[in-house]
């Protein structure tokens, strides 16, 4: 199974995988390798995709609810639509991904980097969006109040029809 391309092993379903990612350790050094992977609309609830390559993959409508994308490379990916509530994206590296319309609720995306994100529509209700930085991103259409914004680098994001009230931290 060590052999097997990491995509064949998704596709098999979580058990497999998690068995196959915790048997061998040598694919947590060298994070497996999703690009460019089509998983729309896949059932990936609770999956450890942390360190994973996902740049350029079509997650768009996939269920990624508490799933472990820490430190995942989702550079380009299209997750439109994707339910992202309760993942952990700690320091995840998301730069012009497609986000809009997802489920970001009580997600932590702590020191990721969303620049140049499209995030517009995106529920983000819970979110932990400390350290995160949004240089460029477009927050348009997005309700950050109550959202956990400390020390989130906002440089040059887009903001059109954003709700941000006193309660969200800035």
């Amino acid at each position: 199974m060590a052999r097997q391309h990491p995509f064949d092993v998704l596709s098999s379903g979580k058990t497999l995988w998690d068995r196959w990612r915790s048997e061998y350790p040598d694919v947590q050094a060298s994070e497996p390798d999703l690009h460019g992977v089509d998983l729309h609309e896949a059932d990936l609830r609770g999956v450890d995709l942390h360190r994973a390559d996902l740049t350029e993959a079509n997650l768009q409508g996939a269920d990624l609810q508490g799933a472990d994308l820490r430190e995942a490379d989702l550079r380009n990916a299209n997750l439109r639509s994707a339910n992202l509530s309760h993942a952990n994206l700690l320091n995840a590296r998301l730069q012009w991904a497609d986000l809009r319309d997802a489920t970001l609720s009580y997600t932590s995306l702590k020191g990721a980097d969303l620049s140049k994100a499209d995030l517009r529509g995106a529920a983000l209700d819970g979110a932990i969006l400390s350290k995160a930085k949004f240089d460029e991103a477009n927050l348009s259409q997005v309700d950050l109040s109550g959202v956990d914004l400390d020390g989130a680098i906002l440089g040059k994001a887009k903001f059109e029809k954003t709700n941000v009230s006193n309660e969200g931290k800035l």
